[in-house]
């Protein structure tokens, strides 16, 4: 009778688990961290860095900080599109005290590894501090494992990843100073778990996992927090700048309103909410994503071999929600296509 009535506690519990996953849009902490959690209005007064902030995820971040009294610096290599950003900044922000003062436009190219420390200076120059470091710069990519010119993957390694992780060791000493700072991170889903026909953008994507999470091991002690943000399909402008496996080359295209994505401003307030509470790692995505992100992580082997019988064609579907956009990646002979 006591093993009947665990096996029964057991399934309710289970049971229970799956729902909360299937209703939510991230990760059961993030979403507790969301209703009970510190609220964004803690931000007020603190200095935001968001690098890759012209468009997607890091525009509507800027919104969400400003509109809850953050300061911040616009950083991305667009200046027209920083200007518009700024603008629409200033107009959310007047309601919780944002002036002119507060939004700091600082053309950015990551790749520019010469001049992060002069990027930084400026910075400081500014607003006198930072609290937090937001790396939200990368570009995404539809290509085939076999087909990628090498030249593609460095790029890829140059602006996502080496860039990123430069600027952060820029940053550093004046955390470690204060003894007090975050550096948040955009990740994606497919830095957990290898997506098909985009090899090496989820290498990218994997190296910062490594990078940062060693950096927030080494940091236990001294009050620095990373966050690590993992993001599934979401409504941007990623295909106009998306690599394909020829170097110098851009898919281009766009999404469509009918596409099954997150939406950005949804995605930059749980992004926002995973910083406030500064939380190690947050999943944040529509399912049947997130709920393959689970899957993953509890029973890998069972996922690789359900996720292999589905094949890449199904698997981008899954992932991008529509497959009318031509890339490179072919499965069986057969080009696939995706956004």
């Amino acid at each position: 009778m006591e093993l009947t009535s665990l096996l029964i506690y057991i399934g309710i519990f289970i049971t229970l688990f799956l729902l909360a996953i299937l209703i939510s849009d991230g990760d059961l902490t993030l979403m507790f961290a969301e209703r009970f959690g510190k609220r964004l209005s803690s931000v007020k007064g603190q200095v935001y860095w968001i690098v890759g902030a012209s468009s997607g995820i890091g525009e509507y971040l800027a919104y969400e900080l400003v509109a809850n009294g953050a300061k911040v610096v616009l950083s991305g290599r667009r200046e027209n599109e920083l200007q518009k950003v700024k603008a629409q900044c200033l107009i959310i922000g007047k309601k919780s005290g944002i002036s002119e003062a507060d939004v700091l436009l600082l053309p950015v190219d990551v790749a520019k590894l010469e001049l992060h420390q002069q990027y930084f200076d400026a910075v400081l120059k500014h607003f006198g501090t930072l609290d937090v470091l937001v790396n939200n710069a990368g570009r995404s990519q539809r290509a085939e494992w076999m087909n990628i010119d090498i030249r593609v993957d460095k790029d890829m390694f140059d602006g996502n990843v080496f860039g990123l992780l430069n600027l952060s060791r820029i940053v550093m000493p004046h955390f470690l100073q204060k003894k007090r700072g975050q550096i948040a991170v955009t990740s994606s889903v497919c830095g957990k778990v290898g997506a098909p026909c985009s090899a090496s953008y989820n290498a990218t994507k994997h190296a910062l996992h490594g990078y940062f999470e060693t950096l927030r091991a080494e940091l236990t002690t001294q009050g620095i927090s990373v966050t690590m943000l993992c993001p599934g399909p979401v409504f941007s402008d990623l295909l106009s700048a998306c690599a394909t496996d020829t170097y110098g080359q851009k898919l281009g295209g766009a999404m469509t309103k009918k596409d099954r994505r997150m939406s950005t401003e949804r995605c930059a307030r749980l992004c926002a909410v995973a910083m406030v509470n500064h939380l190690d790692e947050a999943w944040i995505s529509i399912n049947p994503v997130l709920l393959s992100l689970y899957a993953s992580q509890y029973a890998p082997s069972l996922f690789r071999s359900f996720n292999g019988r589905l094949g890449a064609r199904v698997a981008m579907t899954l992932r991008d929600s529509r497959n009318d956009l031509v890339n490179s990646c072919k499965q069986d002979s057969q080009q696939v296509k995706s956004d």
